[in-house]
């Protein structure tokens, strides 16, 4: 018997269901597409001010908590508690330290930069322009193609050879004003650096005295540079983006529909803001990474500056492990980040190239299957236009959005840079107004100190909080002075002396009781604790120290430093003066060298230890200070030359002050303060003469108290 087959609904009545639904929803949509768009515009507003209300709420949390920090400040210890570092971020502190490094790099609206500026923006937005123009000759070529109509093919051809004159020019020139904006940021900043750096001795205090920046010179050498850069380069690669995405997105919409536009941005905006929950810290690694190659750097200048001692103590393999220790730890962390922006990149270019990409796809199809109101396209030959048209704006939006994306890596770079550079203005403009930050290591009390250094220890942070007056006069006067070692030691609670001009002082005592402390008192490098010190100008004091500082330049320079041609000239000093001076000090023969005044040579390795002693003095007679502070300052010539340049110095006016343990020179001055090394001192009148029989006199009686051993030994022998 056959099987009869039964026959089983077909579903197309389903489709025809779909498809009626999805008509009446999209007649019943441009029905009241007006109001719809405008319920989207009103939702987009009100959802743009709720996002600017909890910025603000944030901030002003971060604010808070930052003034409880400030009130509330943690305190290092000396035995090492490792101090938090900041970290770096995108918020109210970086955009107020970006503001007040942009108002240096450009101080105002009249400007060079300021010019560059608006000149650049301006072939920016031409660029856009053509970028535009570009995108509709393209779809009218593709549209020719189709069409089979060579003519307006070939026209459009020459249009866009003619296109690409302007189009190269203004690539050229926004390169052009790119680095030539980094370059005036980076002279403005490093000149306002070096003004306040050169400054009421900052260089000296922020490496002496306080302890916030280490290596300024690498960040001023090398972060300025950085900074400088990267901020000009934020700019073509932020200004350009925004405003390409303006202008076609505007033209998108009126091709494609504003719905359509707006579920595709809403689309990407929730992948960008996931990307960016994804997207490592790089502003804290930036300014991490910049930190250890400073470290790095400073080890090899420090090798290279201490290269003698260390040769002497054979420690090439031990600063050999401290400099692998720096470069591997600087690699470690450089490998860190190249990890991290691997697995960011992976991501970022799916999201952007593709996701983003089928998206785009998506949108340029909307006028070929759903009617746009206010378009016609007739035929195959409108179609394409309109689809390449749309699809040159959507990648062109795509790739501006997608540069915005990737400028937010630029941002958190430009955010550790801006971090360090605003530090170091921040550290020195505390440092000029008097207030110091250092890890204070004091050596007392110890275990066996006496009474007197543990009072004086305790004392060292009362001390330390307080500050003494510095009064002009024409005398040295010391009133309850306090001196302090740079550890924080308080080495002499109370210090009072006097130097009258014409009475000569001489200053003795061991190492680390405080003979150094004092000049740096007297040169302005330290601050006064306390008390009253009544000194000169720093102008009426000159200092030499054991080692004189040779700077780069002719052999004229080095006589006449700090001062310049013009200065020496102003003085009406001219070389034959100079020529007498040397004469004075036995050494006018280093004149007979090629070019005579005019050469040039790396002075500290050219002349010896006690030719550069002397070049020291010869610079004191150019000067002819009213005091002189000598720091065994002629501990490498003979005793004719030290006879001669001190009676110079006295047929000149000048007052000496010297610290010298040589005999020799006792003769010369008036008063002597002398350190013990133990908080105690002795200021009063020098009798050179009787002080030189009472030395003889115990040099004697100690000599004869070594032999007393030898003695005692001989006479046991005898008596047994």
């Amino acid at each position: 018997m056959p099987v009869q087959s039964k026959i089983l609904p077909s579903s197309p009545p389903l489709e025809k269901t779909i498809k009626e639904l999805i008509s009446l929803l999209t007649d019943l949509y441009l029905k009241n597409r007006t109001k719809i768009s405008r319920a989207v515009y009103l939702s987009l507003f009100i959802a743009l001010i709720g996002r600017i209300y909890h910025a603000i709420s944030e901030q002003k949390a971060a604010s808070v908590q930052q003034v409880a920090l400030q009130r509330y400040p943690r305190t290092t210890s000396a035995d090492g508690e490792a101090k938090t570092r900041k970290r770096v971020e995108i918020n109210r502190e970086f955009f107020k330290n970006l503001l007040r490094l942009l108002k240096i790099v450009i101080p105002g609206w009249k400007s060079k930069e300021l010019r560059l500026l608006i000149s650049h923006t301006l072939f920016l937005l031409v660029r856009t322009l053509i970028s535009l123009y570009v995108a509709e000759l393209d779809g009218k070529l593709v549209s020719s193609l189709v069409r089979g109509k060579g003519k307006d093919f070939f026209r459009g051809i020459v249009w866009w050879m003619v296109v690409a004159v302007p189009a190269t020019f203004t690539n050229s020139m926004l390169s052009y004003h790119q680095c030539k904006l980094a370059l005036q940021y980076r002279g403005r900043l490093t000149n306002y650096l070096h003004t306040r750096y050169l400054q009421n001795m900052t260089f000296y205090s922020l490496s002496a005295l306080d302890d916030r920046i280490k290596n300024a010179d690498q960040l001023i050498a090398v972060d300025v540079s950085r900074f400088s850069n990267s901020l000009a380069e934020l700019y073509s690669n932020l200004a350009k983006p925004i405003l390409d995405m303006g202008i076609y997105n505007y033209s998108l919409s009126r091709s494609v529909g504003g719905e359509g536009l707006f579920m595709m941005s809403l689309l990407v905006q929730v992948s960008a803001n996931v990307m960016r929950a994804l997207t490592p810290p790089f502003g804290k690694y930036v300014a991490e990474e910049a930190r250890l190659e400073g470290e790095f750097r400073f080890q090899h200048s420090r090798l290279i500056e201490n290269s003698e001692e260390i040769a002497l103590y054979h420690g090439h393999e031990t600063e050999k492990d401290t400099l692998d220790k720096g470069y591997f730890t600087l690699i470690k962390h450089v490998n860190r980040i190249l990890r991290r922006r691997l697995y960011h990149g992976v991501m970022e270019d799916f999201v952007i190239k593709y996701f983003w990409g089928a998206l785009g796809l998506m949108l340029c199809s909307v006028p070929v299957f759903f009617k746009i109101p206010g378009q016609t396209l007739r035929g195959m030959g409108d179609r394409t236009e309109s689809f390449v048209t749309n699809r040159r704006m959507l990648l062109s939006s795509s790739d501006a959005f997608g540069r915005v994306m990737f400028s937010y890596k630029e941002i958190t770079e430009l955010a550790g840079y801006t971090s360090r550079v605003s530090a170091l203005i921040s550290v020195m403009d505390s440092i000029q107004a008097g207030h110091f930050e250092k890890s204070l290591i004091s050596s007392a009390p110890t275990a066996d100190a006496d009474k007197g250094n543990e009072a004086s220890a305790a004392a060292a942070p009362t001390v330390l909080s307080g500050r003494g007056e510095i009064v002009e006069s024409s005398e040295i006067e010391f009133t309850d002075v306090p001196i302090v070692s740079p550890n924080g030691d308080v080495l002499v609670e109370k210090l009072n002396f006097s130097v009258k001009p014409g009475k000569h002082l001489l200053i003795v005592g061991p190492n680390g009781c405080g003979k150094s402390s004092l000049f740096r008192i007297l040169g302005g490098l330290w601050p006064v604790y306390g008390g009253t010190v009544r000194k000169p100008s720093y102008g009426d004091i000159f200092y030499i120290p054991q080692r004189p500082y040779l700077s780069r330049g002719t052999l004229r320079q080095q006589i006449i430093y700090p001062d310049g041609i013009r200065e020496m000239r102003d003085k009406r000093v001219s070389d034959d003066d100079l020529l007498r001076i040397l004469s004075t000090v036995d050494i006018q023969g280093i004149v007979d060298r090629p070019h005579g005044w005019e050469a040039e040579e790396e002075w500290r390795d050219v002349l010896s230890g006690g030719l550069q002693q002397r070049v020291a003095m010869a610079r004191l007679f150019y000067h002819q200070p009213k005091y002189a502070i000598l720091d065994e300052c002629t501990s490498s010539v003979t005793l004719e030359i030290e006879k001669a340049m001190y009676d110079q110095a006295k047929e000149l006016g000048v007052t000496l002050m010297t610290v010298s343990h040589r005999r020799s020179l006792w003769r010369y001055h008036d008063d002597i303060l002398q350190f013990d090394g133990q908080g105690h001192y002795i200021f009063t009148k020098l009798d050179a003469e009787k002080r030189l029989q009472l030395e003889d006199e115990k040099d004697e009686l100690e000599l004869q108290l070594r032999a007393v051993p030898e003695l005692e030994r001989r006479l046991q022998e005898l008596t047994t």
